[in-house]
């Protein structure tokens, strides 16, 4: 295995430190868990953090019911092979009445999403919550501190974070407040990409091109995870093309690329010459993603 540049082994020791920090200050630390790249990345820093100890966090993903089957797959075989305990919560009232992503738009996002983090955040009683975002990512992520302060109701202000000078972070909490925290925050999608293939990280299949079935929408290719779910349009049909993932999300509302690149060595390259950011695929952004996390999505 090559050894890190140096500027990345100081983002490895900084996040692995926070890591360590968090959990020490914790009553009940969690870490949320995608399936994408960031949250992979952040759970085999938590890894390394606590070797040779077994993880003393658990995973816990939040299942909007759009998910796609490969990360779902990805997502149970993670968490086995590496000994992490796996939290799975779904907004079932909401599954119930069959809340979509097609036709419920912000709201399916709350109600999906959103709600039931707030949910198992509570029932779970977790107060350090570890996650994977970066600044470099949207805009409104970099509003955020490493260790960012929610009100009671999981309610996040950006006026209302504390200043971490000389990299100080401040764990201290009222009473009903919990923390986010971002072991990721200074890397960049650069740096994210040269540590996995440095540490030779495994991601899910869906960063590399393959032929899937696909619907070109509004100028976006979706990927039809399952045609029985799919909310096709008049005269709409899905075709065979050569496609791969820059970032993930419910697969409804998340566009995939035309790829060559099946090598993680080759999504690296292609990657990283790209002059567009990464969530752009995020179809369901549409410029609210900081009203959504002021309402306590992540």
């Amino acid at each position: 295995m090559k050894a890190l540049p140096a500027h990345l082994a100081a983002l490895e020791t900084e996040a692995i430190h926070i890591l360590r920090e968090g959990v020490a200050e914790a009553r009940h630390p969690v870490l949320l868990f995608s399936g994408g790249k960031d949250s992979t990345v952040l759970a085999h820093l938590a890894r390394r953090a606590f070797y040779p100890a077994p993880p003393p966090l658990p995973l816990l993903h939040i299942d909007s019911t759009w998910e796609f089957a490969e990360v779902l797959a990805f997502r149970d075989a993670f968490a086995a092979a590496y000994g992490f305990r796996l939290l799975v919560h779904a907004n079932e009232q909401g599954r119930a009445q069959s809340i979509n992503p097609f036709e419920n738009g912000d709201v399916y996002t709350t109600l999906m999403r959103t709600e039931p983090l707030k949910q198992a955040l509570r029932d779970g009683g977790y107060d350090v919550i570890f996650g994977g975002a970066r600044r470099d990512e949207e805009a409104s992520r970099a509003k955020e501190r490493m260790v960012s302060v929610r009100n009671p109701s999981q309610g996040w202000e950006p006026r209302s974070q504390r200043p971490e000078l000389w990299r100080c972070l401040n764990w201290r909490r009222a009473r009903g407040e919990t923390i986010r925290a971002f072991p990721l925050s200074n890397w960049t999608e650069h740096d994210l990409w040269t540590w996995i293939l440095l540490r030779r990280i495994e991601l899910a299949p869906l960063y590399l091109a393959r032929e899937r079935s696909v619907v070109v929408r509004d100028g976006q290719r979706i990927v039809v995870d399952d045609p029985q779910r799919m909310h096709w349009r008049p005269g709409e049909h899905a075709s065979v093309e050569r496609v791969r993932f820059r970032t993930l999300g419910c697969w409804p509302v998340t566009a995939a690329q035309l790829s060559d690149a099946r090598t993680m060595a080759e999504v690296a390259a292609e990657t990283l010459s790209a002059r567009t950011s990464e969530r752009i695929g995020r179809i369901s952004d549409e410029g609210s993603l900081e009203r959504q996390k002021r309402e306590g999505y992540f």
